[in-house]
């Protein structure tokens, strides 16, 4: 099965030492004799689904056992080879007991910083650092030739509806069949011709005909603002995320500076 390709040696080292709390669990399995708990699947599941992430809910508990079928059958074929008295195995355990312990530290940590008051005052202030962006939410009727412009601009100046002009008239793919709706952009993202005369205008004017590579253009200005803060509930896990890394790299700092490490025979900085 898939799930074989992704025995890893935290998986292992986690699997087949016995924990106390997998003893008092739930069996689902033997192997040999051997039990395989209900805590030992959730275990294996948060290895599993890390690179499975795919696998239906209700068939997740039955790819863990199935996945610690192959461990056990793997783990028991190599104890009666006697690789877990190996130098190389000793070795291998104690790195990963240590990766474990440095996990659950680093988890705990991270907790620790990513509380909904403290995520959301981090919001805040990288809300309060944001520079200003100025956007303007406006229409386009997009033709071909520079007659056709005048024409469309003497409609719209007259007085018809430039929504209904821009449904009818407008080439643009995008935009026309909207009534021309741009929706809110900032100078940036349209081409220098366009941006220059759409920010140059007030709200409610109409521009002259403006020339672009895409051709020309009669413009309506809607709007004007500055560009909303992102929403918090939008931001919070990727800020969260921050915090916790921030406050893991803290404290990763701030016990290598209270150790003594000794490194001999590393290069001298």
């Amino acid at each position: 099965m898939a799930a074989r390709l992704f025995a890893s040696a935290l998986a292992l080292a986690v699997l087949t030492t016995g924990s106390t709390f997998a003893q008092s669990s739930k069996v689902l399995a033997t192997v040999n004799g051997e039990a395989i708990t209900e805590a030992e699947a959730k275990v294996a599941l948060e290895d599993l689904l890390t690179q499975l992430p795919n696998v239906p809910e209700d068939k997740r508990l039955e790819v863990a056992v199935d996945f610690l079928i192959e461990v056990k059958l793997a783990a028991q074929a190599a104890k009666k080879a006697k690789i877990d008295q190996t130098p190389d195995f000793a070795l291998k355990m104690t790195y990963a007991k240590d990766r474990i312990l440095m996990e659950r530290l680093f988890a705990a940590e991270g907790s620790k910083a990513t509380g909904e008051a403290a995520v959301k005052k981090f919001y805040d202030e990288q809300v309060a650092k944001l520079t200003p962006v100025e956007e303007v939410r406006a229409r386009h009727i997009l033709v071909e030739g520079e007659d056709e412009a005048k024409k469309i601009h003497a409609r719209v100046k007259g007085g018809e509806d430039f929504a209904k002009v821009a449904t009818e008239a407008s080439k643009d793919p995008g935009s026309g069949k909207g009534g021309g709706d741009l929706g809110y952009f900032s100078k940036d993202r349209m081409v220098p011709e366009f941006a220059e005369a759409a920010f140059a205008l007030k709200a409610g004017e109409i521009s002259a005909p403006v020339k672009s590579q895409f051709g020309w253009h009669i413009i309506k200005l809607e709007e004007r603002r500055n560009r909303p803060a992102p929403a918090f509930a939008d931001v919070k896990d990727r800020l969260s995320q921050a915090l916790a890394e921030r406050a893991q790299g803290e404290l990763l700092e701030k016990l290598r500076k209270e150790a003594k490490i000794d490194r001999p025979g590393a290069p001298k900085n």
